[in-house]
């Protein structure tokens, strides 16, 4: 169970809006002082005596410097994001207008909040719990319509509903082998043994399921990282700006002319993909910085999640190209061999390069079937299933955890062990699930899960 932290009482402020000019900033306010904060500086009606959920215009002054012309809407304690009396004031987007009313604020009581800090006070009054905190910042962060719908989903409690379940089923029965313990001197047994392991079973595919969506998870909330590698002149770097539509590497027939690596982001289907244009490889070459190029390249295929062999298909021996296919699937098995300049290509090779794709990057000739490819290989179709997936690195840890405890349950069931010893397996997995969702958790942890959102959240 989460305990309040300390010097959580007090009254918070910040700019909610990002930095920079705009037509509106929003600074928001969460603490029992909020109202009495605000009062000072909106002196024109009592704005305790307001009903909740109303707005308000009308100057905010501090002594006679009038500061601006405002909005300010009032969110009442418990009814409020963060639990407590919560205000936020809408003044114009001036960068020095915004910091001038956060000063004032400052200088009546209010305390300048710590990143994340709102959603934390939310979490410690109970309006959501951990893994929807996380949620929120996720959808912050969102950039694709699947990472928006998988935060979405959690910020629901999709996530948490399925874990609540999972803790209800494992405290039911430990709440009878507990009993078990009490009556140990009459020999009775309340929990059946044989249900019991029906139970873990069933959680074990729920947890299994859970900690396989991880793939998919980290696909949908960090993109997929794709080096395009191959020799020389292969066209790489017009590749990379037939797929980004745009001129971003340069282009020559001079052979080494991409030096270094090249990123950048395209969106296929609603996944991310981050292209890496790479140097060329080649073997021998007397140019210092471009055989600096070619062991980036060679340390990028072990690193991305997907490879794209490009080679030119009019200069390139069938018996040499199993011999690099084999180098860099050893290093790398989602590799796929792309032969380009298809536009110029004699028919027969076709047969000769089975398995390839055949592209032209300067004609923009099957460009549509490597992206189709790409797709696929992250995922596909099932970025946008309705299954709830993990995207979160801590909750897979914890979920692993979880997965062990299971099953040393069934190893301690098949064994016939006693019911104190099978209970720690149990309180184990009640511990790692309660970790997930904040019931489990330290102040350390939750600080440093909230440092992570944006301040004024």
């Amino acid at each position: 169970m989460h305990t309040k932290l300390s010097g959580w009482d007090d009254t918070i402020v910040a700019i909610a809006t990002p930095p920079g000019i705009g037509a509106i900033g929003v600074l928001r306010i969460s603490g029992s002082q909020a109202f009495d904060i605000i009062q000072k500086l909106f002196p024109s009606k009592i704005l305790k005596e307001q009903p909740a959920n109303t707005l308000h215009v009308g100057y905010l002054k501090e002594d006679e410097n009038i500061l601006d012309e405002v909005v300010i809407s009032l969110f009442k304690n418990p009814a409020s994001y963060t639990g407590e009396d919560v205000i936020e004031i809408g003044c114009h987007g001036s960068v020095y207008v915004q910091q001038q009313v956060l000063d004032a604020l400052i200088r009546n009581g209010a305390r300048l909040a710590k990143a994340g800090e709102f959603t934390q006070r939310a979490f410690l009054n109970k309006k959501l719990d951990l893994t929807q905190a996380e949620a929120v910042g996720d959808l912050i962060a969102s950039n694709t319509k699947a990472s928006q719908n998988a935060a979405l989903k959690n910020m629901r409690g999709g996530f948490s509903n399925v874990l609540r379940e999972l803790r209800e089923e494992l405290i039911k029965f430990s709440s009878l082998i507990e009993l078990e313990l009490d009556f140990s001197e009459e020999d009775v047994e309340f929990a059946d043994r044989n249900k019991f392991l029906i139970l873990i079973r069933d959680i074990e595919k729920t947890v299994n399921r859970l900690l396989n969506s991880f793939k998919l998870g980290n696909v949908i909330k960090n993109g997929v990282s794709v080096a395009i590698v191959g020799k020389p002149n292969a066209g790489k770097s017009t590749l990379l700006n037939t797929l980004l539509n745009e001129n971003r590497a340069i282009v020559s027939e001079i052979a080494g002319t991409t030096r270094d690596t090249i990123e950048e982001i395209i969106n296929i289907n609603d996944i991310l993909f981050r292209l890496i244009d790479t140097a060329g490889i080649r073997d021998h070459s007397e140019d210092i910085i471009e055989n600096m190029g070619v062991l980036k390249s060679k340390e990028k295929i072990k690193q991305v999640d997907i490879v794209l062999y490009l080679f030119d298909a009019n200069n390139m021996e069938v018996e040499e190209l199993k011999l690099i296919e084999d180098e860099i699937k050893g290093q790398n098995p989602n590799t796929v061999l792309v032969a380009n300049k298809t536009d110029i290509l004699q028919k027969e090779l076709h047969e000769q390069f089975a398995g390839a794709i055949f592209i032209s990057a300067k004609e923009e000739i099957g460009i549509e079937s490597l992206k189709n490819i790409l797709f696929a290989m992250a995922g596909g179709t099932s970025i946008n299933n309705e299954n709830i997936v993990i995207t979160n690195a801590r909750h897979y840890a914890a979920l692993t955890e979880v997965l062990k405890s299971l099953q040393d349950i069934k190893s301690g069931l098949a064994t016939n062990i006693s019911g104190d010893l099978l209970s720690i397996d149990i309180n184990r997995s009640l511990h790692y699930l309660g970790e997930i969702t904040g019931e489990v958790t330290n102040e350390d942890r939750l600080n440093y899960i909230f440092s992570k959102f944006c301040i004024g959240k």
